[in-house]
Parts: structure tokens; sequence; C-alpha cells
């Protein structure tokens, strides 16, 4: 089957869809499956502007609104992962996942679904070592710290997903994980991204906690986007015995969702084709869930997962084939995921905005209605009941002030991750970026008009859509002068050739009103950044 890849969608789901249209227009393709690989940005009104983390300038409906109100409907089946620009209120209803407008899933905090046989997971938001440790404690209306903690990956997560044992064949995460540029073209990448330099030679580019990921998981594509740059790669895994056939992993990065840029992808990919058309549930990770239950968290003092290290009476959380099929059988082995998709907020009108709109901390039914069928704990749920019993904002203050003294988790050790490092910690003119020492604009500023930069008309703007086969090898490092050229030039076999330069991308970083920088200060290897950064517009 045919599986469409997108990278950062930044709310721009008309652009995203259009270009498919133009793609069959041109070529006559159509995806069986669109995979978008975070800054989904699913805003609904103004309330949700207000939760996503980017500068007040940024704050723009952009069109998922018209999705999720009924006026469009997605013309192919969308599975998205959350990045870092979203809005963190709406995502939070589905921390297990659910559809934020119809025919379109969000895979939750981590996930795995099936598709035509095709097993595909996930995990949402970027690496922060200061919150990976902590439980899900963030809830709406959020504060300068947790509009961003909000979407960091957090370690049960990844727990979860080392339980698996079965093959997976795609897997999404937002952030690259670390170490993977050293298995591509790391010269044509350093050639895009000078500024990356520094972290790719001191191997600190990208998440951790992804990398683990990466070597358990072993799957066969592995999808990011985050650092709006195009990159594939090619990873020989090692077997751990003689008798395990060997594996590899297909790295892609996909750039921004921006005319002229390498945001969308068409793979084939070997699928059942006795498999329904539907989106199903996954039996492992169902057990798994049920198993990993009782570890669910939803304090912000930090904790270490079991292990085998003399501190914990059960370190493997993994799912017995006898507990699979007791989820298949509770199911009636059909594993459809019912289409239960329940406006639970407003929905943006142009003709009458809200721009005071409050966000709530709302309980999905979708979320309440997945608990209770397979025993799971909401955890928005247990979020209210704490706050309700003011053991949550009321301690938050106390809480922190223990943790700089002492772990409150299951052992008392360091994080496994000391370096905080979200991939992005050189400044990328592509980026969104935030002041981490607190600096950001007002939360309840926001700009309810569609993007003004992007006009409607996209027939004649998008040239970078590719088609690619099944095959996406790279040679290892840069040992080889083999580049990401002569990887589209092998499994390239379409390209919209379109290259009008109508519209220009997004300024990722400028001067305020006042003329000042959003930066406090500039370090002297960075100016050139600046300077280059006008360039990269008019390319």
């Amino acid at each position: 089957m045919k599986v469409a890849v997108a990278g950062c969608c930044h709310g721009a789901l008309d652009k995203m869809y259009e270009t498919l249209e133009l793609l069959q227009r041109r070529h006559n393709v159509w995806p069986d499956l669109l995979l978008c690989c975070g800054d989904f940005q699913a805003v609904r009104n103004e309330a949700d502007l207000r939760c996503m983390a980017v500068p007040a300038k940024y704050r723009h409906m952009q069109t998922f609104y018209r999705y999720y109100s009924g006026e469009k409907k997605a013309p192919v089946l969308t599975v998205f992962i959350g990045g870092n620009h979203e809005a963190s209120n709406h995502l939070q209803e589905l921390p297990y996942g659910g559809w934020v407008a119809p025919n379109i899933y969000y895979l939750g905090y981590a996930g795995v679904v099936r598709f035509r046989g095709v097993r595909i997971g996930g995990i949402s938001g970027i690496f922060k070592s200061h919150d990976y440790r902590k439980g899900h404690f963030e809830c709406p209306p959020y504060n300068q710290q947790t509009i961003r903690s909000a979407y960091h990956v957090r370690n049960i997560e990844v727990f979860k997903l080392k339980q698996l044992k079965r093959p997976i064949d795609i897997f999404m995460s937002h952030d690259w994980p670390r170490s993977i540029y050293h298995y591509g073209n790391k010269k044509q990448l350093l050639k895009m991204k000078s500024f990356f330099r520094q972290e790719v030679e001191s191997n600190t580019l990208g998440s951790p906690a992804a990398s683990e990921l990466l070597q358990h998981l072993k799957p066969t594509y592995w999808f990011s986007a985050h650092l709006h740059v195009k990159f594939a790669a090619f990873m020989q895994h090692q077997t751990n015995s003689k008798e395990e056939l060997p594996k590899a992993t297909k790295f892609l990065a996909l750039d921004k969702c921006l005319p002229h840029r390498d945001f969308l992808q068409i793979i084939d990919i070997e699928h059942d084709p006795s498999a329904g058309d539907s989106l199903e549930y996954d039996a492992e990770w169902i057990a798994v869930l049920k198993a990993t239950n009782s570890l669910v968290n939803v304090t912000q003092s930090s904790w270490n997962m079991p292990e085998k290290n003399g501190l914990h009476t059960k370190w493997d959380y993994s799912v017995t084939e006898e507990a699979i099929k007791e989820v298949l059988e509770e199911l009636n082995h059909n594993l459809k995921i019912p289409c239960n998709f329940t406006l639970t907020a407003a929905c943006y009108d142009p003709s009458k905005p809200q721009k005071h709109l409050e966000p709530v901390h709302t309980i999905n039914p979708q979320t309440t209605e997945f608990c209770a069928q397979f025993g799971l704990t909401d955890i928005n749920d247990r979020i209210q009941q704490a706050k309700e019993e003011g053991s949550v904002r009321g301690e938050y203050e106390e809480e922190e002030e223990e943790e700089e003294m002492d772990s409150t988790g299951s052992a008392e050790e360091p994080s496994e991750y000391s370096t905080d490092n979200s991939g992005l910690s050189s400044i990328n003119p592509d980026e969104i970026m935030l002041d981490e020492e607190g600096g950001d604009e007002d939360l309840s500023t926001c700009s309810v008009d569609p993007s003004p930069d992007h006009p409607p008309d996209f027939s004649a703007s998008f040239s970078d859509i590719r088609i690619m086969p099944d095959s996406m090898a790279v040679s290892s490092d840069d040992a080889m002068d083999s580049t990401n050229e002569e990887l589209e030039k092998s499994g390239v076999s379409k390209q919209v050739e379109d290259k009008s330069l109508s519209e220009r991308p997004l300024k990722r970083i400028g001067a305020n009103e006042n003329g000042s920088s959003g930066i406090k200060k500039i370090k002297r290897r960075n100016q050139a950044i600046y300077a280059a950064e006008d360039e990269d517009k008019t390319e």
C-alpha cells in the first residue's frame, strides 16, 4: 500500500490535503494512509491557541477547526503524533489516543495501532531530561512552565514501548533519535544545517530516549520531523544471537509543511491484502497498557521505571501470548477502533470570534470509554480527582523544593539521561523559538485570522513532493560521497516539478515590535545564522 508521510504540519491541513490532490492530478497517485510526525496543531478555538507553546506571532487559527466542526473531512485516513507546538489541552484529552476529527487519529502519548496488517507505533513530544522522570501532572490552564512540560516525553511511555516483543513496521517520533545522523550523509546534513555541527560532533543532537527505542524496537521504518530538514539514513542493527535474523531500519526525516519544502513523501509498504480498511487496535499494545496500568503517575515527583537492579520486585512488564489472547477474546476478535469522535469544545467561528475564551480541563468520552473497556486509569480523571482533593495544585511548590533535595521516586537514582537536549540546543532559524528563561509573550495573546502569508491556491506552489519505493538505503556515516541526492535519484519515481516561488516561508526568528530580538544574548558563533536566515527564505 502507499503511505504518505508528512513532517511538521503546523495546522496547515488544507495545504497538506490539497498537495495530495495535486499529486493525484499530476501523477494519478493517491495514498492509502497519511502519517504526520508531529506539530500537527489540532487547534479548535481561541482557547486552544493559548495552550500552544509558541510566541504570539505564530498563534494563527489555521484550518484544523474546519475538520473538527465537520465542515470538511480528511480525504485520507490520517494518523499523527504530537510534537512540541501543539494545542496541548486538546491532545491531553486523549492520552491513550483517539479521534481528534473524523478520519484523523492521534496516537496518544505513545501508542501502537494496525492498518491493513501494518503495525504502526509512535511517541509524542520531545525529550527534556528535567521532565523525563515525572508523571503526566499538567492540566489547563497552563502556566509558563507547564505549557511546555506538557509535551515533554516521559519515561513511562518509553518503558511501555520497550515491553513490546512483536515486530514494528513503522515508528514515528517528533525529534530524531540521537546518533541517527551517523548513518546517513552527515556532510550534506551539515551543509544544509551548519548550526547542527556542534551537536553532531558531540553526539548530543536528538533524543536519547528515541535512540533507546530505535535500538530496542528495530522497526522497518522510522519517521521523524522537528528539525525542519529532509534527511535519510539506513541503520543496520546488531543481532543478539546467531539465530536472530539481521534487522535494519530505514530512517526518514521530513521538512515542515511549506511550499518548496520536502515535507511529504509517499512510500510503498508491504501489507496484508486480506486485512480490512479500518484502523485497528493492537492487541499486544493493549495488553501492555493493562500490565503497566499500576505505574501511572500524575504527580511531578521524579521516579525511575522498574529495572533489574535489586530495588524492584518486578521489572519485566512484557506480556505473554495468553495475555494477548485475553485481549482478543475481550474484543471478540474485533479489533476495529470505533469511530466515536465527539465534540468536546466549541469550534472557532470566524464570524463570532471569542478572543477571551479560556481553556478548561476536559474529560473526553473517548478516553472514558477506552479506559472502561480495558480497565485502565483515566489519567485526566485522576488529575481532576487530585485537584479536587487539593493534592496537586496546592502542593506543587512544596514538591519542587523537595525534588531539588531528593528524588521521591521508586529509587534514589539519577536520570539515565543527564544531558538536557531536545535535539535543538543550537539555534535553528527554521524552528519556532521559545525563550526558555521565561520571557515568553502573554499566553492570552492570540490571532484568529488564517495565516495571511499563504494564499489558498496551491496548484503552482508545491514542488518537493516525491514518491519513494520500498528502498531508501544510504551508506553508513559519510565514508562514501553518496548524498541524499543520490538516494532520491535511485528511489524517486515521480516528482512534482513546478518551481514557482509565489510564496515565502514564515520567518521563524525575528525582531519584536520594539525592534529587539526575542533572544536575550546571541553568541558570536550564532550571528552567521541570523545573517543567513533571509537567504534561506529566498531559496
